[in-house]
């Protein structure tokens, strides 16, 4: 029998992308794209599934513009539909991407802890305020050069960023997200570890230490009910499958434990 999907005013679901190349190969992969895995299709597949099952199908999606976030959306949406109920559109934005990671990008973990060692690493992975080294502007790989930008201006798209970065280019987005809570129906966002670290410090008035603390597992949802004043009821919100969250957090603290230089 499924679930009732209760909210007193609205629903919003926070889903991050399914398992990636980048995650398989221990890289920084920000706004890079890396695509999904065997793996991280099943999860986005299960992830659709289980908004289904629970009669929580989402009116609306929102998804950052880069692949691994954009199948995952597309995929839970077509496991919306195969379920014969009504596809929800897609939506697309910038704001939505991983934290750039600036001249770290494409690198692995255990070369930059090498590099810089395991604080300077801790810190540019989990510290709120802390930036990596920036991409040079004449960099290919520099987000002016890649035309999903080209409409946007050239001081507007970072060449590194801090989480506090990623809240502030998220909290304008925030009213788009608004609208469609309060027009009715769910709302499930399809983002990334660090962008929606950045959500759920503004759901949850997080402090900086607590933000910094903050896991998100790939490809498990999790529900916030919200309030007339689209503030959580509970704050932290609850995933659909909490096994499940609790072993993908588990294996993201992981990647952030290195002995002697090397990956744990």
């Amino acid at each position: 029998m499924a679930h009732a999907c209760t909210a007193p005013a609205a629903t919003l679901f926070l889903l991050r992308h399914g398992h990636s190349a980048g995650n398989e190969a221990g890289v920084f992969t920000g706004w890079l794209d890396a695509p999904l895995t065997a793996r991280g299709r099943a999860e986005a597949v299960r992830a659709g599934d289980l908004l289904v099952a629970r009669s929580c199908a989402p009116a609306v999606v929102h998804s950052s513009v880069l692949v691994r976030a954009i199948d995952t959306a597309e995929i839970v949406a077509g496991a919306i539909a195969a379920a014969g109920l009504p596809r929800p559109p897609v939506h697309r934005d910038w704001r939505l991407n991983e934290r750039h990671y600036g001249a770290l990008q494409g690198r692995g973990r255990a070369e930059v802890v090498r590099r810089y060692g395991a604080d300077r690493f801790t810190r540019w992975r989990r510290g709120y305020a802390e930036v990596p080294p920036p991409l040079p502007f004449g960099h290919p790989d520099h987000p002016a050069r890649d035309p999903r930008y080209a409409g946007l201006r050239a001081q507007t798209l970072p060449a590194s960023e801090s989480l506090a970065d990623v809240r502030a280019r998220l909290e304008p987005w925030w009213a788009v997200v608004a609208a469609d809570l309060r027009a009715g129906g769910s709302v499930l966002v399809v983002g990334h570890s660090n962008s929606l670290r950045a959500l759920c410090m503004l759901l949850d008035g997080l402090g900086e230490r607590e933000v910094e603390a903050l896991n998100v597992p790939t490809g498990v949802p999790l529900r916030y009910d919200l309030g007339p004043d689209l503030r959580p009821v509970q704050r932290g919100g609850v995933y659909l499958d909490p096994e499940a969250a609790r072993a993908g957090i588990a294996e993201v603290v992981e990647q952030g434990r290195f002995h002697d230089g090397a990956s744990a």
